[in-house]
């Protein structure tokens, strides 16, 4: 009989293979071939823009294809949603970029160059724009054709005599850029006796492996780098078939700016290469062409997307004669997110790619935000703060509800100073001190405090840290387990431990906002139990308002904002809960916690427990087990902490 894991991977192989199918037939593009004549007849009379694309309208289409509908009704691209996070204003710019070079304004005559630091995103930025060229290119939308057997697969409209654009203009209402490359060029005279309408044309696809529209170029020794990478040079083995060396047939067209024709060159680490190649990539970038020796002028049309870090480009910006280079380029800050959430949800993407030994480490709920936190903390500018506004800032640029800070405020906090994001740990150092733990664990679970301990040894082990540094980074380990991990499993235990928390939780907020209500209209309240009429309760407002630090002078203000707030819900037909309130919530769940003390110490200290005691620890992880993420293990481990936690109060 097939068990039930069994019919599980069977149902899940079967829905992988009709997700295979159905990408296939979404994907299945006519490849097509004709020649020029019937290219024109066919293909650019049904749509003349598509046929004339630049290499960044075809990008912007691309980009624009790929956009979803936001929550807020907005559209955005989803090319980048699921892999890169916390980098939202860079995106934008990089969008924006090239919205305006589609648009033909002088944007699209400059190099983009992505500047940041190690393991900030940039090269998964360019990798996401790579294979979202690869597969619009497969999309009918999308379909890109040109010249036959070319080695710069070059637009067929090149093919278009000049003295002709002008009423090609009229005709079809478009403008064609461009010139013949040479071999092209020789192929017409020779082959096909200048009858360019009999050029053979066919539909391309864009592969970076196939070397079709996407180029890549890696720095090699700067000293020994050959500028033939780029642009190739003569090939020995096909000058004695054509016998000339200045036949463009016997030239070797493996140059990566002829592999990224009609689409996009990437440059790695760009300001490591030497002047030369700089100033062929800007004047390519300018004028749409190469020169190379013993061929005249030759047509490129493609975008340039260069990325380095930012040791390479404070170097370059010591030289003077870079100036010119620099006015020539379109720089884009790609930094580290300085919003925990986002940083942890990188580290879960990079978990999800490894080896499934290390996928299979159980990880406690608050690990990755606990580490993400930390990591922010080294990324900030480094002042003369205390913890606590650290915590504020922290908490800030996650878009939290921070008391005492107004919309606009966080607004202006949010505004990062010019060198936060800029430095800092990277995510890899993070996730190596993750897989040094799981390495060195003895079980299949790591709690926060097993990572925190990882990250300490981490930094401590680490020699390109200077000891201030280190010393400063260990600090920050303390303040992100003080101030959000001890609040986040405080918080876990609490609810836990107390099957009715919520519900608990809201009979208390609605208690409060009726005795609020009362003590502002200046009336009596009815006692729910008795029905006599009495003074609201200000000694529970207050011992509820006391735990966030609401003060006596303070309390007529806050009670009036949170009115306020809980009229608004009613006005829009909805409940005002403890999600409405951040403060208040924060509030209630300290209340709760207070009253309940004693019993969370009764459940998770007992040295021998006996029956009723070990019943209510084991319905306790139970619950952290099944509804807060924990494994037995962390869930143990965090009673015991909190224990230790209520202790130390």
């Amino acid at each position: 009989m097939m068990s039930s894991d069994d019919s599980t991977r069977m149902k899940g192989q079967q829905d992988f293979l009709d997700s295979l199918t159905a990408f296939t037939k979404e994907h299945r593009a006519s490849h097509w071939s004709g020649p020029l004549s019937e290219y024109l007849e066919k293909i650019v009379a049904a749509d003349p823009h598509a046929a004339a694309r630049t290499s960044h309208q075809y990008m912007w289409d691309m980009i624009r294809w790929t956009r979803k509908e936001d929550e807020h009704g907005n559209f955005r691209s989803g090319l980048f949603d699921q892999e890169l996070f916390g980098v939202d204003e860079s995106l934008e710019r990089v969008v924006d970029y090239f919205k305006a070079a589609a648009a033909g304004s002088e944007v699209g005559r400059r190099l983009l160059l992505l500047l940041g630091p190690p393991s900030g995103g940039k090269s998964s930025l360019v990798i996401l724009l790579k294979r979202g060229l690869e597969e619009y290119s497969y999309t009918e939308a999308g379909a890109l054709y040109g010249i036959k057997d070319c080695p710069v697969h070059e637009s067929p409209l090149h093919l278009i005599p000049h003295s002709l654009r002008g009423t090609f203009r009229e005709t079809y209402g478009v403008d064609i850029k461009g010139e013949v490359c040479p071999h092209c060029r020789v192929r017409l005279e020779q082959q096909y006796n200048g009858d360019f309408l009999r050029m053979p044309v066919e539909r391309i696809f864009i592969s970076e492996a196939g070397r079709m529209g996407i180029g890549t170029y890696a720095p090699h020794d700067p000293t020994t780098a050959d500028i033939a990478d780029l642009v190739g040079s003569v090939d020995l083995s096909k000058v004695a078939e054509f016998g000339d060396e200045g036949d463009p047939r016997a030239w070797s067209w493996s140059g990566a700016v002829y592999a990224a024709s009609r689409g996009m060159l990437e440059m790695i680490e760009i300001l490591k290469v030497k002047r030369e190649f700089l100033y062929l990539l800007l004047t390519l970038t300018q004028e749409k062409n190469v020169k190379v020796s013993r061929f005249p002028l030759i047509y490129l049309d493609e975008t340039i997307l260069a990325h380095t870090n930012l040791a390479e480009f404070r170097k370059f910006l010591q030289e003077s004669e870079n100036e010119a280079l620099l006015d020539r380029m379109v720089i884009i800050q790609v930094p580290y997110t300085l919003n925990y959430k986002d940083e942890a949800r990188i580290y879960k993407k990079l978990i999800s790619s490894a080896a499934p030994a290390f996928r299979e480490v159980h990880l406690d709920p608050h690990v990755l935000d606990a580490a993400a936190v930390f990591a922010i903390l080294t990324r900030l500018h480094e002042g003369e703060e205390k913890e606590q506004e650290l915590v504020k800032k922290i908490r800030i640029h996650a878009n939290e509800d921070v008391e005492g800070v107004n919309r606009s405020d966080a607004e202006r906090a949010r505004n990062k100073l010019p060198d936060e994001g800029l430095s800092g740990v990277s995510p890899r150092f993070v996730i190596n001190a993750l897989s040094n733990a799981i390495i060195q664990s003895d079980k299949r679970s790591l709690t926060t405090m097993d990572v925190l301990l990882a990250l300490k040894d981490g930094i401590e082990s680490d020699a390109r840290i200077d000891p201030k540094k280190k010393r400063k980074w260990v600090d920050y380990l303390v303040v992100a387990r003080k101030y959000f991990y001890n609040r986040w499993v405080k918080e876990d235990v609490h609810k836990a431990l107390f099957v009715s928390f919520e519900q608990e939780a809201q009979d208390l907020l609605d208690k409060y906002l009726d005795e609020v209500e009362a003590t502002l209209d200046n009336r009596q309240i009815k006692d729910p139990i008795t029905n006599e009429e009495r003074r609201p309760d200000e000694r529970f407002l207050r011992s509820v308002e006391e735990k966030i630090h609401i003060s006596d002078s303070g309390k007529q203000s806050f009670r009036q904002e949170v009115v306020r707030k809980a009229m608004g819900a009613f006005k829009r037909n909805e409940k005002f809960t403890l999600d409405s309130h951040a403060q208040l919530h924060d509030a209630v769940q300290q209340y709760l916690f207070e009253q309940r003390r004693e019993v969370l110490r009764l459940v998770s200290s007992s040295a021998r427990p006996d029956e009723e005691v070990r019943q209510k620890i084991s319905v306790v992880e139970k619950r952290l087990v099944d509804e807060y993420g924990y494994d037995t293990h962390s869930a143990r481990e965090a009673l015991n902490y909190v224990t230790t936690l209520l202790a130390q109060e």
